[in-house]
C-alpha cells in the first residue's frame, strides 16, 4: 500500500484501491503478503489455522457470541479466507469498501470463525490447510 494508507481510507481495501501499489497487487494475488504472519506464529501470537484476526475497530462491535472468536489463537488462515480469497474482488467498484465488507463478508466470516472456534480438532486443521494449498495453487 501506499504510505499512509490508512489515513487515506478505510481498514477494507477493494482490489481497485488506489492506495494498493502494483507490488502489493502482485503480493496479494498469490497471497505472499501472508508470508510476515510466519514471525507471528514462531512468536506463538498465531497459529496457522484459526479465525482471521479483526482490526480493531470491528472487534469492539463484536456481540458477546462474537468474542467467543477471541477464545482460540487467531490464524493465517481458516475456512473464511479460502471462501473468500477474492475478497478483493468482491469489494471493487464499491464506493465504501468497509461498510460493503460488513454486508457482505463480515456476517459469513463470523458465521465460519464460530463454527470453527466450537469444533476445531487437528484433522479440521489439516484439511483447512490442503484447502488452502489448494486455493493458492489454483
Amino acid at each position: 500500500m501506499v504510505h499512509n494508507a490508512e489515513k487515506i481510507g478505510g481498514p477494507s481495501s477493494a482490489a481497485d484501491d488506489p492506495r494498493i501499489t502494483r507490488t502489493g497487487s502482485f503480493l496479494r494475488r498469490y497471497k505472499l503478503d501472508e508470508l510476515p504472519q510466519l514471525i507471528n506464529v514462531a512468536k506463538g501470537e498465531m497459529s496457522f489455522v484459526g479465525p482471521r484476526p479483526e482490526v480493531f475497530q470491528e472487534v469492539q462491535l463484536y456481540t458477546e457470541k462474537e468474542k467467543r472468536l477471541l477464545e482460540v489463537r487467531p490464524g493465517i488462515t481458516d475456512w473464511a479466507s479460502i471462501q473468500f480469497r477474492n475478497e478483493g474482488e468482491i469489494l471493487r467498484g464499491y464506493a465504501d469498501p468497509h461498510q460493503a465488507y460488513r454486508e457482505k463478508i463480515r456476517p459469513e466470516k463470523v458465521r465460519l470463525g464460530l463454527e470453527y472456534v466450537n469444533s476445531h480438532s487437528f484433522a479440521t486443521d489439516c484439511r483447512i490447510i490442503v484447502q488452502t494449498l489448494k486455493a493458492i495453487l489454483e
